[in-house]
């Protein structure tokens, strides 16, 4: 990553009414510049300073500045030294080209890690600047932010780069305002202040599209991407990089191009694609030995020996790791040295040299620089070699102090949306203290971690921040929660190495170990993809469909008597499986439907917390749907408006509110006190926003430019709902959080409150769903419980003998409790 520097101020040729054509052609090469085309801005400088040398001194030095500040961005910071080090004539002391000047080389000397030096060209372009030229007096506080931040004082470069933004927003120059909001996301990024970067990130990146400035909008998608990835949001993180890596090359931009490389291979370890890692992390080490940039040879280097040793190439490892720390240490990059450091200690444990690791783990955990990330994991890398030696006790509290360190980072999240993300990257932690719990024989604190990992930001939303979920749980008890609900928990962990599934009923909590994520991960995909397909999966006894009912049920089955209900919380790809599809053995092949009434959870902590409530006794209705087709990728649904007509006549006149056609909109929704309604029923498209789900949405009629009832809309409007029904495609999300499953509709009204919802993982048939909707609500109407009244639909379609057996018309609805 690379911090932005100055771009061209404000120059004199600014100042004159006419251009001429030394003007006409700086201002040329000046845009050039700003929109990233380097070379060409570089070549034309050069030119025109050749040119202009002897007949224009003073236009020839602004060339020639100007061709420095590129080299400065090129990261060819020696060069651009050299260019401009020589004394100007002494007319041009006073003029804007000598501040200019003074900034380029305190930045190009900066960049050198010549600090001192630096400090002077800044305190002689602060002379010049208030003397004669105080429009540059926003550049030069960019210029100074910069050398702060180079020093490591991040306060004073946030307050420089403050100081910049006002300036640059007061004197109404633009691209120095999106230099400091570039900046000041760089500088939040490194203060670990990841969705606050992101925020001005976002804000830099919209002005740099409207200025057409292709080399800021390259920083700023990189920056981005990597604060994407310490949110955890890996997948989000991979696309923006892969856009700032292909900008940079394209911009020549050797630096820039080498940093995003190391930064696609980050997160492609987080990702566990160590082949397509080590393969990136080699073209940036390419890319730095070009610069001979040394602490950047360091980084890929370690980064090199992390990827091997997960690659099981020991050897290999050791010798990158060992090259690594020689540069780290010839460049005096401490930052480099700490994760050599965490990685010899790693190492160290792979091949059974506990002493070294606990030394190298323990040196990095007292280093006070060491950030949380690098903290978390040498405290879990301590205590897996603490295991390893025989030494539990002292294992467990490192693998606490892990989660502590890990909680702290979370609370000083603000965006709800990157607390969702934030656990998805260090998951891990988690996975490696149940290892150790349930080898142990630890069975209900092994249980505890995983709950203190699951819904964390559904359960603070929804204001159970009393219950505490910080380990050891107190009050933990999740027999007395299977007893009040009548029903038996299947809790699912999927881990790298081992993965787990805590059977809990009235009177027991048994442990089960299972494969790992691996393994389980495409026989979900494989068997979703069956579901979706031509072909009937239980007529075709679908392999994957058998086996991951022998994987995932089968375990458990004598703990679970025949119609018992059973509530799911599932993990990882689990989310995306619909269990009662699972084919079940005997006494022949059927569905588990058939067995069982099955509903899905987020965590223990929120079936707790709604085990002792009672349905309303009120029921009162808000149906929204049939709405006017706004775009054509959502074209009017042709039985919509049978569904909602069915719908309404199982509640009187006066109890039902009823938004169809023009007047199902956004608007109607939220302004309809959405909290006094019992029953709230969806008919309409939906969308699932993988990249940001809180996007996701209810597609209604067009009010205005609205037509879109937004996730993140919804949870501002607090519900008490018994049930909300989106009879929509994709109710449930497509993208899976570590901790918090699906995110998207479903959730959305979870986290407003809702006491259930019935959404779909898939979409849904036109013809079907309004079968399958009057039989539910007719079972409600009966005094049937959600989950009872959806089995009982379901199975309707399912014995009817037509196309409507196939699960992909009875299965996609799933009814997720809530608190």
């Amino acid at each position: 990553m690379f911090l932005l520097s100055a771009l061209s101020g404000v120059s004199s040729c600014q100042r004159h009414p006419k251009l001429s054509q030394q003007e006409a052609s700086y201002r040329e090469a000046e845009a050039k510049f700003q929109q990233g085309d380097l070379i060409a801005a570089s070549q034309e400088s050069d030119a025109a300073y050749k040119q202009l040398s002897e007949r224009s001194p003073e236009w020839a030095w602004r060339f020639r500045v100007l061709e420095a500040e590129v080299l400065v961005w090129r990261g060819l910071s020696a060069d651009a030294v050299q260019l401009i080090q020589t004394q100007y004539a002494p007319e041009l002391g006073t003029s804007d080209i000598a501040v200019r000047r003074e900034i380029i080389l305190g930045l190009a000397e900066c960049s050198l890690q010549k600090f001192d030096e630096a400090e002077q060209h800044f305190g002689e372009a602060e002379r010049l600047s208030r003397l004669f030229q105080p429009d540059l007096m926003g550049e030069l506080l960019l210029a100074r932010g910069n050398l702060f931040f180079a020093r490591g004082d991040l306060t004073a470069a946030e307050n420089a780069y403050l100081q910049s933004l006002r300036f640059a927003r007061a004197n109404k120059q633009a691209f120095l305002t999106l230099k400091s909001l570039g900046s000041l996301g760089w500088v939040s990024m490194e203060e670990e202040h990841y969705d606050k970067s992101i925020d001005w990130d976002t804000e830099a990146l919209n002005l740099g599209r409207s200025l057409s400035a292709r080399i800021a909008i390259e920083k700023v998608l990189g920056n981005e991407g990597w604060n994407y990835y310490k949110m955890g949001d890996l997948d989000n993180a991979l696309l923006l990089l892969q856009q700032a890596k292909e900008a940079a090359h394209r911009l020549s931009g050797t630096k820039d191009e080498m940093t995003w490389t190391q930064n696609i291979g980050a997160v492609e370890i987080a990702q566990r694609s160590y082949s397509a890692a080590e393969h990136d992390y080699k073209e940036a080490l390419r890319l730095a030995t070009q610069m001979d940039n040394k602490a950047a040879a360091a980084v890929c280097l370690y980064s090199l020996a992390n990827a091997n040793r997960h690659e099981g190439k020991s050897s290999e490892a050791k010798e990158y790791n060992r090259e690594a720390v020689v540069l780290a240490r010839a460049g005096g990059d401490h930052t480099s040295q700490l994760y050599s450091l965490i990685t010899d200690g790693y190492i160290a444990y792979d091949d059974k040299n506990f002493a070294l690791a606990e030394s190298d783990f323990r040196r990095l955990i007292a280093d006070q620089s060491a950030d949380s990330y690098l903290r978390s994991q040498s405290e879990v890398g301590l205590a897996v070699t603490y295991s390893a030696q025989g030494r539990p006790a002292y294992a467990d509290a490192s693998f606490r102090k892990s989660l502590a360190t890990i909680e702290a980072a979370r609370s000083s999240i603000t965006h709800e949306g990157f607390r969702l993300s934030f656990l998805s990257s260090v998951i891990g932690r988690y996975d490696d203290y149940i290892d150790f719990l349930a080898a142990r024989g630890g069975v209900g604190q092994a249980l505890q971690v995983a709950e203190v990992s699951r819904a964390r930001t559904l359960a603070e939303g929804l204001g159970l921040n009393s219950i505490s979920v910080a380990f050891p749980i107190a009050n933990f008890n999740p027999q007395q929660t299977a007893q009040q609900l009548n029903t038996t928990i299947l809790s699912y962990w999927l881990g790298e190495d081992h993965s787990y599934l805590w059977v809990i009923t009235p009177g027991r909590v048994e442990l089960f170990t299972l494969p790992t994520a691996a393994e389980i991960d495409p026989l979900v995909q494989a068997y979703r993809q069956a579901l979706l397909g031509s072909r009937d999966v239980l007529e075709t006894q679908n392999a994957a469909g058998r086996k991951l009912y022998d994987l995932l049920v089968a375990p458990a089955a004598k703990m679970i008597p025949q119609g018992a209900r059973v509530t799911i919380l599932p993990d990882g790809s689990l989310y995306g499986l619909n269990f009662e599809t699972l084919l079940a053995p005997s006494p022949q092949l059927h569905y588990w439907i058939e067995d069982v009434d099955v509903s899905y959870a987020n965590s223990l902590t929120l079936l707790a917390a709604g085990a002792s409530r009672h349905a309303t006794a009120a029921k009162k209705l808000l149906l929204v749907g049939d709405p006017v087709s706004s775009d054509a990728e959502f074209p009017k649904l042709p039985q919509a408006a049978a569904e909602m007509s069915q719908i309404e006549n199982y509640f009187p006149a006066a109890e039902r509110t009823v938004f169809s056609g023009a007047e199902a909109t956004p608007d109607s929704y939220l302004k309809s006190e959405p909290a006094s309604f019992s029953h709230i029923h969806f008919v309409a498209h939906g969308t699932a926003s993988r990249t940001s789900p809180l996007d996701s949405a209810v597609i209604l009629s067009r009010q205005g430019d609205d037509y879109k009832l937004y996730a993140r809309d919804i949870i501002q409007h607090p519900l008490h709902a018994d049930l909300v029904t989106i009879s929509a495609c994709h109710g449930e999300g497509v993208r899976t959080y570590s901790g918090e499953g699906l995110v998207g509709l479903s959730w959305a009204f979870l986290r407003a409150g809702a006491h259930g919802v019935i959404a779909a993982l898939w979409e849904v048939n036109d013809n079907s769903t309004p079968q399958l909707m009057d039989h539910l609500y007719s079972e409600i109407g009966k005094g049937a419980a959600p989950d009872a009244a959806l089995r009982d639909a379901k199975l309707a379609l399912l014995h009817s003998g037509g196309v409507y057996r196939r699960p992909f018309y009875w299965a996609p609805f799933e009814l997720y409790r809530g608190s």
